[in-house]
C-alpha cells in the first residue's frame, strides 16, 4: 500500500511522459492541451530564470529545462527555437502560431504566465507588487535576521569529517540527473554547513515547486490564529459552476483539514497521469485561472476518505484565505507583511496567476538562506525574535499524520512530508516540505537540526530526502 502512496506522490512531483487511456486507444483528446501546457513550462522557467534567478540562456536551458524532455515535445537549445526573448520588457514567449504562450516578469511577484490571445502589448495588465523592501539591508543585519554570518568553529560534539561526507553524498550523486545546486546544515540558528554548486550562490533564487505549499499553510495558520478561519468547519467558499440551490451543494461539507490533508473527496486533475494535460496545468502554465479551476471540481467521495495529491486543494484553501482576509490589496500583501519580511525572507517572491490569485502550490521563488529561515521558524516553535508567529498548535496539526494517509504508511501531514512508518533509521520528529526537483527543508527537532536541500534534478528517481537527513545526522551526537 504504502508503494501506491510513494507512486501517487511521485506522478505529482516527476516529470515524466503522460500517457493517456485516449492515446493507448488511438486518439489523445487532450493534445492540444499538453501542447500548449509544455509551451507554458517553458516560457514560466525561462523567464524566471533569465530575470528572477539572474541566470544566463546557457544556464537556463542546461539546467532549468534540462528535464523537459520527459513532458514531451522539444525546447529548442540556447542558440535557437520556437522562442523568443524581449529582455527590455523582460518576457518570453514560447511556440508556434496558435500555441504560443508568453510569461513577463512583474515587480514583486516574479513572471506570470499570460493567456493564449493575450500578446507583449498586454503585460502593464498583469498583477505586481509595489510594496517596499523590507526594512534594513540584509548585508550588514546578522544571521539569521539578514546574510552577515559570523565564522565560528564548529559547536562541540559534531563530526566534521562525517558533515563533509553528507554534503559529498548530495553533491556527487551517482545519477547524473540528481543535480543538487545547495545545501545547508542548520544547528539551533548557526549555519555549520553551507555549499553551492558553481552558477550558484546564496542570492540565487530558484522555484520551490511544492515546497510552497508548507508556506501557504503557515501563512494560512496565522489565520486560523486569530479566529479568521477555522480548521474543521466549512471553508464557505462560492463553488463553480454556480447553481440556482448552492446551499445544498455537497462539496459545503469539505473543511480546510480536508484540503490541508490532500483528501478533499474531489475529482483528481492533477494526478492519474494528466497533471501536464488539465488541472492545475492549465493555470500553473497556460494563463487560466487558478481559483476558478480549484473550484470546478465535483466531489467524488467522502471528505477526509482518500488522500490524493491535488495542487488544487492547496489552491482551495489559499482562495479561503483570500475570502478571510476580504480585501486584494491586504490579499496581495499578506505573505510578506504576514511572515517573509519578519523573518528576513528578502530574497522570496511569491507568485500569482494573471488573476492576481497567488499559485501557493508551487509558484515561489526563492534562495536556501530563505528556506532555512523558514525552517528555522518552526524549528524554534513558530517563535521569532521572541515574537510567537505561528503557534505551536499549528505545529502540531501540520506533523500529524493525515487519517487518510493510515493504511499508507502515514506519510503526510498538513502539507507537510512526515517520516513513513516503515523508516527506522531516521529520527520519527522530522517532518519535510518536498518540490519537485528536489526542493526539500527538513526539520528534526530532536536534533536542533534544520537541513536546506534544493536541486535542478530531472530523473524519474527521487533525490531520497530521508537517505540525506540519515547521511547528516552521522555527523551529530545522539
Amino acid at each position: 500500500m504504502r508503494n501506491r502512496l510513494l507512486l501517487t506522490f511521485f506522478s505529482a512531483l516527476i516529470v515524466a511522459p503522460v500517457v493517456s487511456q485516449a492515446e493507448e486507444d488511438g486518439y489523445d483528446y487532450f493534445a492540444a492541451n499538453r501542447e500548449q501546457i509544455h509551451n507554458g513550462v517553458q516560457a514560466v522557467l525561462m523567464c524566471n530564470g533569465l530575470f528572477t534567478s539572474q541566470r544566463s540562456l546557457e544556464q537556463v536551458f542546461e539546467q532549468e529545462l534540462a528535464y523537459m524532455g520527459r513532458v514531451g515535445g522539444t525546447v529548442g537549445t540556447a542558440a535557437g527555437g520556437d522562442w523568443s526573448v524581449d529582455r527590455k520588457l523582460r518576457a518570453v514567449a514560447v511556440g508556434k502560431e496558435g500555441s504560443t504562450v508568453r510569461a513577463a516578469f512583474r515587480e514583486g511577484i516574479g513572471c506570470v504566465v499570460m493567456a493564449p490571445e493575450q500578446t507583449f502589448d498586454d503585460i502593464e495588465s498583469l498583477p505586481q507588487l509595489g510594496l517596499p523592501l523590507a526594512v534594513g539591508d540584509a548585508v550588514i543585519t546578522p544571521w539569521p535576521d539578514g546574510d552577515l554570518v559570523e565564522t565560528k568553529p564548529l559547536p562541540q560534539g559534531i563530526n566534521s569529517k562525517a558533515l563533509q561526507a553528507a554534503s559529498n553524498w548530495a553533491f556527487e550523486r551517482e545519477s547524473p540527473e540528481q543535480v543538487t545546486i545547495s545545501l545547508m546544515v542548520l544547528q539551533g540558528s548557526q549555519i555549520v554547513l553551507e555549499r553551492y554548486a558553481p552558477g550558484f550562490d546564496i542570492h540565487t533564487r530558484t522555484r520551490t515547486w511544492s515546497t510552497a505549499k508548507s508556506i501557504a499553510v503557515t501563512l494560512i495558520g496565522m489565520l486560523v490564529e486569530q479566529g479568521r478561519m477555522a480548521l474543521d468547519e466549512p471553508i464557505g467558499i462560492d463553488w463553480l459552476p454556480a447553481v440556482a440551490n448552492p446551499e445544498a451543494d455537497p462539496r459545503n461539507a469539505i473543511t480546510l483539514r480536508h484540503l490541508l490533508n490532500m483528501s478533499s473527496g474531489l475529482y483528481p486533475v492533477d494526478s492519474m497521469n494528466m497533471e501536464y494535460a488539465t488541472g492545475s496545468g492549465l493555470s500553473y502554465w497556460a494563463g487560466a485561472s487558478s481559483a476558478e479551476g480549484a473550484r470546478n471540481r465535483g466531489l467524488i467521495r467522502t471528505p477526509g476518505t482518500f488522500w490524493d495529491y491535488e495542487n488544487y486543494d492547496t489552491l482551495l484553501a489559499v482562495y479561503a484565505m483570500k475570502q478571510a482576509l476580504g480585501n486584494e490589496q491586504t490579499y496581495a500583501e499578506f505573505p510578506r507583511r504576514a511572515l517573509l519580511d519578519r523573518i528576513g525572507m528578502r530574497n522570496t517572491l511569491v507568485s500569482t496567476d494573471r488573476f492576481g490569485d497567488f499559485i501557493l502550490s508551487s509558484q515561489v521563488y526563492t534562495n536556501a538562506r530563505d528556506l532555512a529561515r523558514f525552517g528555522l521558524l518552526y524549528l524554534q516553535g513558530g517563535v521569532w525574535n521572541g515574537e510567537q508567529l505561528i503557534p505551536e498548535s499549528w505545529i502540531e496539526f501540520v506533523r500529524a499524520p493525515a487519517p487518510a494517509t493510515a493504511d499508507t504508511g502515514n506519510e503526510y501531514g498538513g502539507q507537510f512530508w512526515l517520516v513513513p512508518d516503515d523508516r527506522t533509521d531516521v529520527p520519527k520528529d522530522a517532518y519535510t516540505t518536498a518540490g519537485n526537483r528536489g526542493q526539500y527543508t527538513i526539520i528534526v527537532p530532536s536534533h536542533n537540526l534544520v537541513i536546506v536541500r534544493r536541486g535542478l534534478d530531472f530523473g524519474a528517481q527521487g533525490f531520497d530526502h530521508w537517505d540525506l537527513t540519515r547521511e547528516v545526522l552521522k555527523a551529530f551526537p545522539q
